[in-house]
């Protein structure tokens, strides 16, 4: 199969590492794959027999939308590709467009919950869609097609197991975006009223939100305590080492930092978002913690001093591989491809 994958841009996050993951999966399996995005630092990283193009597809103006759909439907017309992927809500109206000048089918996969609004029309025109998660799914519903499906993210291969906890000293680890939808500052607010034990947090990733964080720590008197360490390509071996992993976000679609943790054993605080309840064990769903409560989260990490913290366990038999995740996608495309030439 000849695909198309449009993204945004290649910055660090949870999407873009899962087109990255994807699109190398399915050139070893044979596929061409072509990667449209305004570039960004995963760039590199990609198999060397994925094309990329760079296109200003992360722009939110309608003509730009609709220069690079022209381009991308000429170019498909042109060249043969049979699918056009779209990951995020202007892809998705660049996919819509490209699609309907070049009679090229069209799948969107929702990664979040997105705000509902008329940004969302042309998801409910994608010839199928995937979620991944069924919150999403929940969230999203009435602007699907009835051809959707839940495929959760895979993770790329297999990672050590957790090998930290030892004595008494804390080491908390925070990975994501630094965004506001990522809820560190609660987690910062929580340990502002903890500096009577011995702990530290490392933060790995970057983003619009740094020096607001930083700016929340030093006010609660725990900078010397708090480590931002930008973007890091090695959170195996921090989440390896780690006390604790702390995912304190307000809403998710279903985040690979958290599949990580879970895969490798790392004791998790997490929030109580519905793509952490679809992963924690029923009996352990009391363990989470309110999204955005500091005392919440005050509470929870004393408890790990004192002791007396419960972590909530996770189903490790929902942690796809990418190989996995991508046989699934596969289905998608050859499902509709099968169903066009009908």
């Amino acid at each position: 199969m000849k695909i198309i994958h449009i993204l945004p841009e290649l910055e660090e996050g949870g999407v873009e590492r899962h087109v990255l993951w994807l699109s190398n999966e399915l050139v070893k399996r044979g596929h061409h794959v072509m990667v449209v995005s305004a570039g960004g630092k995963l760039f590199s990283h990609f198999d060397p027999a994925v094309t990329h193009w760079r296109l200003p597809v992360h722009l939110k103006n309608p003509l730009t939308a609709l220069f690079c759909a022209l381009r991308i439907a000429s170019r498909a017309r042109r060249e043969g590709w049979q699918l056009i992927h779209a990951h995020s809500r202007v892809p998705a109206w660049i996919a819509w467009w490209s699609s309907s000048f070049s009679g090229v089918p069209w799948v969107v996969t929702a990664h979040a919950n997105y705000s509902k609004n008329a940004a969302l029309y042309p998801l409910k025109r994608a010839d199928a869609a995937i979620c991944v998660s069924n919150g999403v799914l929940k969230h999203l519903e009435e602007f699907l097609p009835g051809n959707t499906r839940v495929i959760y993210n895979g993770l790329p291969k297999d990672y050590s197991k957790w090998q930290g906890g030892k004595g008494s000293f804390r080491n908390f680890l925070f990975v994501g975006r630094l965004s506001k939808v990522k809820g560190l500052d609660v987690v910062l607010k929580a340990l502002g009223s903890l500096k009577s034990y011995e702990w530290k947090l490392d933060v790995l990733g970057d983003g619009p939100h740094r020096l607001v964080f930083e700016d929340i720590a030093k006010e609660y008197g725990i900078a010397d305590r708090v480590k931002f360490h930008g973007f890091r390509d090695d959170t195996e071996e921090w989440m390896k080492e780690c006390s604790c992993l702390v995912f304190p976000s307000l809403e998710e679609g279903m985040p690979l930092v958290l599949m990580q943790a879970i895969y490798m054993g790392v004791p998790v605080l997490a929030s109580d978002i519905p793509p952490v309840r679809e992963l924690v064990i029923d009996s352990h769903k009391s363990n989470l913690i309110a999204p955005g409560d500091v005392r919440a989260w005050e509470e929870s990490l004393r408890k790990i001093f004192e002791g007396k913290i419960a972590f909530p366990e996770f189903d490790v038999s929902k942690i796809f591989t990418v190989r996995e995740m991508a046989s699934r996608i596969e289905e998608v495309y050859l499902d509709l491809l099968g169903r066009k030439r009908t």
